[in-house]
């Protein structure tokens, strides 16, 4: 696969982090591999912990030309230079998002497995979509298949994101039908993220 076929990167972090030691590690990482966004994913709600973790890890992806966005959180992505949001309710929030951020800021919207839903979020305007968990190991989850990946690359110009569950044969086989992989949990419980990010990218190379 050649790189201008080759899907991006999307970056995720993990739901909680240590502030000392977590940005060294993402600053390996984006030295390493080609990111074209980072996702500040965390599961906690306390603004000091959410903006400081924004201005480290903001820092870290700025001096690399990396975008980084914050989930759900429109008001900090705004206070702290970050380059747009990642809303998790679909199209709900799309349009208030884009108002609160202008016209150059990332607004993306996770789908779930919906095409509908999908649909409204790009009509709303956001830059891109995110469908997944693509697989769940625990059968928990109604997962993406390679199908609406399929239809959205064929008839759909709003970039798709696959995400959730991602393991060598899944980036092989979903490479053709998407614009980014969001990879994140993969490799964050592993000892060694950027061997374990080389060997999930393997089908790519």
């Amino acid at each position: 696969m050649s790189a201008e076929e080759r899907p991006q990167l999307y970056l995720s972090t993990p739901s909680v982090i240590d502030l000392e030691a977590f940005p060294p590690v993402l600053a390996r990482i984006l030295d390493s591999f080609e990111i074209a966004c980072v996702r500040l994913a965390l599961s906690g709600r306390e603004e000091f912990i959410l903006g400081r973790a924004a201005d480290a890890l903001r820092q870290i992806a700025h001096e690399r030309d990396v975008a980084i966005v914050i989930d759900t959180h429109v008001a900090l992505a705004a206070r702290h230079g970050l380059d747009g949001v990642h809303l998790m309710d679909s199209a709900r929030s799309v349009r208030t998002a884009r108002k609160e951020l202008g016209a150059d800021a990332i607004v993306g919207a996770y789908c779930g497995n919906s095409r509908d839903a999908g649909m409204n979020a790009g009509e709303a305007g956001a830059d891109y979509v995110t469908f997944g968990p693509v697989s769940d190991p625990l059968g928990s989850a109604k997962l993406a298949d390679r199908e609406i990946f399929s239809w959205w690359s064929e008839m759909v110009e709003v970039p798709v994101v696959a995400e959730g569950g991602l393991t060598p044969a899944l980036i092989a086989s979903l490479a053709p039908v998407t614009d980014f992989f969001s990879i994140g949990d993969e490799i964050w419980n592993s000892d060694d993220p950027a061997e374990t990010l080389r060997n999930l990218l393997a089908p790519l190379a």
